[in-house]
Parts: C-alpha cells; structure tokens; sequence
C-alpha cells in the first residue's frame, strides 16, 4: 500500500509521530534514492541560508532604493521562501535518519559576490530558485521509489512558485515565461552551486567545470556573450569551442560559435548555457543529454524580453498621489459645510468680489456652487462635486 507524501512529511517532520509510522516509510533505501535527498537537502540548505544571510543584511531603505515601492513587499516574500527552504531541509534531514542515513551538515555556504546590492541579490534568487526547479527535475529520473517521487515532486511545486514569484518581483521578467522548465543533472547542478560552496562539502557527485558570464548591463537578443571559466585559458584555441543555449521546452540545444556566441531573437526566460568542443546540439533531458564533449557549464542566464505588467506592480511609487473616481455617503451637517465652502469660494472669485468687470462669465468647471440652507439643519438641494472636486454630493431633500 502507498502513502501520501504529506503523510511522509508529517512524520519526519514530527519526531514523535515516527514511532507509531508504518514500517513502509522507514528501512533501507535505494543507494540513488538516498543520494538524491542528500543532494536535495544540501541545496535547501543553501537556498536556506542565502535568503537568510540576505534578509539579515539588507533593511527596508535598500529595498526601496533599488526601486521596490515598498520594502514590505519583496521582504514578505524572500521571507516566505526562506522559511519553506528551511521546511524542505529539515524534513529531507529528517526522511534521511529514518532510512537510518546521517544528511550532510558539514557544508558551509558564502554570497559574497551575490548580496552586494539588492539588485544583484534579487537576480541571484532568480538564478538559485531556477536552479531548485532544475535539480528537483533531473533527481525525478534517479528515483526508484514512486513514494519518494511523490515527495520530492511535492517540493519541486513549490519550488517553481517560488521561481515564479522572482520572476514578477524583478520587474522585467515574465512570470512564467515558458510552458516548460529545463531539467539539470547533479553534476550540472553543482557547476551553478559549487561558487557558493565555501571549503569541503562531498556529495559523492564530481561537478561540472564551473562558467560564468563576464558581460555587465541588460543581457538580450543581441549581445554577444563572454565567459569565464578555468576551463579555457589563453591557449586554448577558442575557435574549436561551442556555447550552447538549452531552452525549457526545445528538444536540444542551440548551438553557436564560442567567439561569436551571439543571443538569438525569440528567447525569453531562464536559459542554461554550456561550452562544448563540438558544435553538437546537447539533448534536452538528463538521461540522453552527452558529457563526452562538455567542458564547462551550465551557467544560468535570464533573457528577459516580455515584462509584463504584473512585474510593475511592485515597483511603482506609491507616494505619488492617487486620482480616485470614488464616491462615498456623507452626513447632512456635513454636506452644509461642504456647501458652504463651495458657495465662499465662489463669492471670492466673483467680479463683485476681486474688482473686475469683464464681462465674459467664468468658465464652467463641473462644479455646483449652489448655496447652502440659509437656516444650519435644514434641507438643501445641493447636487454637485464639491469645490475641490474630490466629493460628488447627492442632495438631501427634508420629509
């Protein structure tokens, strides 16, 4: 009989309940099953700690000087996403030690290059939750156990909403730009990673040659790209080496010269990008996808070229007045006063009032100027926006 995975969850999250678990969840498992939830786990625990060390550093004036109306808005949400980063790790940890597996808590993590400015931290969300999705995706072929599939696959879920909510607090982004996401191997998961591995952490996994994008400003259709990465020194013959563009949802990838590794149009959202010795396209998933040829990669790029409308929500200045069109109910005392002041305003600007005798009448500005009751409490008949024109009053007529 098969459980649920959030039945899984409970349990490990929840020590006391182990006890009285079925013997199904618990036991030895599958060498790739294990490998897979210490590798998930060591990548929720970075996650963890990025959007821990960044919401420890930056405080609301770096929010709202990087552009964000409010710094609640984008902290509420990189707060959210720490705290289910946390979840998964602890829960993976816990899945672990009833497989009677020790998880991997040695690894220490540093940003440095990442959280020097909100921007730069922000794009690197992007670039880890991308990253999770990838993982999660590619660890799906590794797993023989569908119990734990349905686990790791109730993380991956949350993972791409988290993807999706970056996208939308970057502002150019597209909230879900394409209709599919790319998968990575472990290996390739580690070439993202491994630059903010800090010392000694084993995962039994070798990782790809890390690369690097050098190009600063607004990366799009166009530009020519150029790396770094200490697989190809000064040499090497650049002109043998491909860069190859992996696109969600593509069969294979596109592959362009090294020296003239030029963005195509019609790409928008997350693209992995790898440097290859041949110009063979590399099969979009994990399993047909060729190492032989690989020298560096992926690197993780966003080519954001349809914002969508959403994304502007969080940075528009909301300090700027607001023209509302609304109408509200108000009191009688309080239209008379309205009234009253609408009918001094028109006086003081009458010929009689400032000494002009032109003839030509005031222009009409919408606003009825009709005077309030002669006696305070009594009935009027005012109908009309007031003289500022933020009130539209409804006449009150007495019984």
């Amino acid at each position: 009989m098969l459980f649920s995975s959030s039945l899984i969850a409970l349990v490990a999250a929840f020590p006391a309940l182990v006890s009285a678990a079925p013997a199904r969840f618990f036991g030895k498992r599958a060498a790739a099953d294990v490998l897979v939830f210490k590798f998930a786990d060591v990548l929720e625990q970075l996650e963890s700690e990025f959007y821990k060390q960044a919401l420890g550093k930056f405080k609301d004036n770096d929010f709202t000087t990087a552009g964000f109306s409010s710094s609640q808005v984008p902290i509420e949400q990189f707060l959210t996403i720490q705290e289910d980063e946390s979840t998964h790790s602890t829960v993976l940890q816990a899945a672990l030690r009833s497989f009677g597996e020790q998880p991997i808590t040695s690894c220490k993590f540093k940003f440095d290059s990442a959280l020097t400015d909100v921007a730069t931290m922000a794009a690197t969300a992007r670039v880890v939750e991308a990253v999770g999705v990838g993982a999660y995706l590619g660890g799906a072929t590794l797993i023989t156990d569908p119990v734990l599939l349905d686990a790791a696959a109730s993380i991956l879920t949350v993972e791409a909403r988290h993807q999706t909510i970056l996208n939308i607090l970057s502002s150019t982004g597209t909230a879900v730009p394409s209709a599919f996401d790319i998968a990575l191997t472990p290996s390739e998961v580690l070439a993202l990673a491994g630059p903010f591995i800090d010392g000694p952490c084993d995962l039994g996994i070798p990782a790809n040659t890390p690369l690097s994008l050098t190009n600063t400003g607004i990366v799009g259709p166009g530009t020519k790209l150029s790396f770094s990465t200490s697989a190809i020194t000064s040499s090497n013959d650049t002109s043998k080496f491909f860069c190859q563009m992996m696109l969600g949802g593509q069969f294979a990838s596109i592959p362009l010269p090294f020296d003239n590794c030029v963005v195509p149009a019609g790409i928008n959202g997350p693209v992995a990008i790898f440097i290859t010795s041949d110009g063979q396209p590399l099969i979009n998933n994990v399993r047909d996808r060729a190492t032989t040829q690989l020298v560096a990669g992926p690197t993780m790029a966003f080519i954001d070229t349809k914002p969508q409308m959403l994304g502007q929500i969080s940075r528009l200045n909301l300090a700027a007045p607001v023209q509302s069109s609304s109408t509200r109910t108000i009191s009688p005392s309080e239209a008379s006063s309205i009234i009253a002041g609408a009918s001094s305003t028109s006086a003081a600007a009458s010929p009689a009032a400032t000494g002009s005798s032109g003839s030509e009448p005031a222009p009409s500005t919408g606003v009825n100027t009709a005077s309030a009751p002669a006696v305070p409490g009594t009935p009027n008949t005012f109908t009309g926006k007031s003289s500022d024109g933020a009130i539209t009053v409804n006449g009150w007529v007495g019984l």
